[in-house]
């Protein structure tokens, strides 16, 4: 049976295009993707994520526990911190990928994708034999929404918010005299809030946000959008870019993996020997050089040799181009600047190799 949040009723009443994803009944587009984009790009956007799941883990060896299970040390990670993390199986491959945050000396709450609560959910207490922890599953208590773009702040501070915080911090706070946890992180490459609260508040919050944030031009967002928006960003979509036969050294998250970490961890030593000798495939970027839309699983192509496929791709509203990312063979050769093709309806199609993320990012803030 598909699934419904608490805002169902309020997408099919604002009359969006709802579509099943990840077993949840979600809005895909409300009026147009380019118009939603450019909304969020240069405005502010209302999203409602709240088919994400929510697992809180706690007890007396938790920061031993969670070191034993993601890559990244989570010892570094102060009070009301957030930490991209990633959730390797034995091999390095990735279940899914996550973000970390501490909400307490002894407690951290962890973001996870809708597709892969159950696998993660179960991979944790699996791996939690021997140690003294509590995984609780709250997915189904809360409602999550994401307030993104360049004036999401001044509209967070119109309706009370009562924190001052950096990006990637947690803090607990009021929105319109609701208590929230508010995070400063997104998924779409520019400033923003993503709030938890209890479902009872949803509908209420929804209203109050979108009433408020007239002045700022808000409109509400679909999946549509929040797909080319983080493409633009050159952020990951697990499923696409991520999956169980991918390393995080593959899918050029490097920079996420301390090489100093003491702890060992599920696949510590496949994505070591990964970061000291390479690795047989690499995540790029590719700009069309056409009007042509280089999809999932289309072929890419380098001196008429096939070397990889693509992972996602769309038009980019920003750049006024379709862009797309790749896993090609790790050959010197394949580089920013080269030309590849893309197997597009039994025609090959040029592309050429560029840096991500594909637009400029603004989500860093600094109070």
């Amino acid at each position: 049976m598909t699934k419904e949040t608490f805002l169902h009723d309020k997408h099919v009443k604002l009359g969006a295009k709802m579509v099943d994803f990840a077993g949840w009944h979600m809005p895909v587009q409300y009026t147009s993707i380019i118009d939603e984009h450019n909304t969020v790009r240069q405005n502010v956007g209302l999203f409602d994520v709240s088919h994400m799941g929510e697992v809180i883990v706690s007890g007396n060896d938790v920061l031993e526990f969670l070191n034993s299970v993601v890559p990244q040390d989570i010892s570094k990670l102060a009070y009301e911190k957030a930490v991209y993390c990633q959730l390797p199986n034995q091999e390095g491959g990735l279940i899914d990928d996550l973000i970390i945050y501490k909400i307490g000396i002894l407690e951290y709450l962890i973001i996870c994708n809708a597709s892969r609560i159950d696998e993660d959910v179960n991979w944790l207490a699996r791996n939690s034999k021997g140690y003294d922890v509590r995984i609780d599953n709250v997915s189904h208590k809360y409602s999550l929404l994401a307030i993104q773009g360049p004036k999401a702040d001044a509209l967070m501070r119109k309706m009370g918010l009562n924190t001052r915080q950096d990006s990637f911090t947690i803090k607990p706070a009021k929105i319109s005299r609701i208590k929230v946890m508010a995070s400063r992180t997104g998924y779409t490459g520019e400033d923003g809030y993503e709030i938890l609260f209890e479902n009872k508040y949803a509908e209420f919050l929804w209203d109050r946000i979108l009433d408020q944030g007239r002045e700022f031009g808000i409109k509400p967002i679909g999946l549509g959008a929040r797909d080319t928006l983080r493409l633009e960003a050159g952020l990951h979509l697990y499923g696409n870019d991520l999956d169980e036969n991918t390393t995080p050294i593959e899918a050029g998250l490097s920079w996420s993996v301390p090489k100093d970490k003491i702890a060992n961890y599920n696949g510590k030593d496949v994505i070591m020997s990964q970061i000291a000798n390479g690795t047989q495939k690499k995540l790029v970027g590719l700009k069309m050089l056409d009007k042509s839309i280089a999809r999932h699983e289309y072929e890419v192509y380098f001196k008429g040799e096939k070397v990889g496929t693509v992972t996602s791709g769309a038009p980019s509203p920003v750049l006024g181009a379709n862009i797309a990312m790749a896993y090609v063979k790790n050959d010197k050769e394949i580089c920013t600047g080269a030309t590849v093709q893309v197997m597009i309806r039994e025609k090959l199609h040029d592309a050429v190799v560029v840096k991500r993320p594909f637009v400029c990012k603004h989500n860093k803030v600094k109070i």
